[in-house]
């Protein structure tokens, strides 16, 4: 595995948990009635991009890292979305939308480089 010995090594975990972590900064300042229907939604997507990288890290077979990489790959998609609807609704002021925006574009770029090398 390109000799990285732990997730934590996964230049691409790094990002997504550095998105993760902004993700939760940024949600605090939103509505309280939004607590378990946006804020929910986006903190389960957000945890879901390095949870399965790292569980992908670990599986047996490199087939079955890949399903986990893409299944990243997938949840940034989502957390990208989510992104836009709290900018959409208000929630998040343009500037920090585009600078979780790039965030979340980069972490794509390093995930997909990700699973180039591992195929």
């Amino acid at each position: 595995m390109s000799g990285i010995k732990t997730f934590r090594e996964i230049v691409a975990w790094q990002k997504a948990h550095e998105l993760v972590l902004e993700v939760y900064k940024v949600t605090k300042s939103f509505p309280l009635d939004e607590r378990f229907r946006l804020v929910d939604q986006i903190c389960r997507a957000g945890i879901s991009v390095p949870a399965n990288i790292a569980e992908g890290f670990k599986r047996p077979t490199k087939n079955d890292s890949v399903h986990f990489y893409y299944i990243a790959l997938a949840s940034l998609e989502e957390v990208k979305y989510h992104l836009l609807l709290a900018k959409d609704l208000t929630y998040v002021d343009v500037k920090i939308y585009e600078r979780l925006l790039a965030t979340a574009d980069e972490c794509g770029r390093l995930l997909h480089t990700w699973l180039k090398v591992q195929k």
